[in-house]
């Protein structure tokens, strides 16, 4: 019976590996998309556009919306639940804590599966982007990382 706890322990971590080396190869895929000098100016609907798409998302230019975002001075709750999803993709608004940003939100027209309108947003401060997420806009709808479930 022993030998079968070993072989259970030793699935889960090499489980628990993969994971973490298929999130690690997403989040340097993400951050080298571009080199510095060809990466997207984010402060422009162009730009996110660029982003986005070298991710494997497209949207709907025409769905953008934007507006000012101030990041509370702590964060508790939701936002600290939120802020889970940023760390895992490599941001983390603790470092941006009573500061504001611009949030711009496109309509994605090819989440995979998406019943619904499911909708990308940007948090972007000073050109850079400092978190984002996908969500869907249904009741009972779901958000995660802007990494996850990326189209290949």
């Amino acid at each position: 019976m022993a030998v079968k706890n070993k072989a259970f322990t030793r699935k889960k971590a090499l489980l628990i590996l993969l994971v973490g080396a298929v999130i690690a190869l997403l989040l340097i895929t993400a951050r080298s998309v571009f080199s510095k000098d060809e990466a997207p100016d984010l402060s422009t609907a162009e730009g996110r556009e660029a982003y986005l798409n070298a991710l494997g998302w497209e949207i709907d230019p025409d769905t953008e919306s934007f507006r000012t975002v101030l990041i509370p001075d702590q964060l508790e709750g939701i936002m600290a639940q939120y802020n889970k999803i940023q760390i895992k993709q490599g941001f983390d608004l603790n470092r941006h804590l009573g500061e504001s940003c611009m949030q711009y939100c496109y309509e994605l027209t090819n989440y995979p599966g998406g019943e619904g309108k499911v909708v990308v947003s940007l948090y972007i401060q000073d050109g850079e982007l400092i978190a984002a997420d996908i969500h869907s806009t249904a009741v009972n709808g779901f958000m995660q990382g802007l990494l996850e479930n990326a189209s290949e």
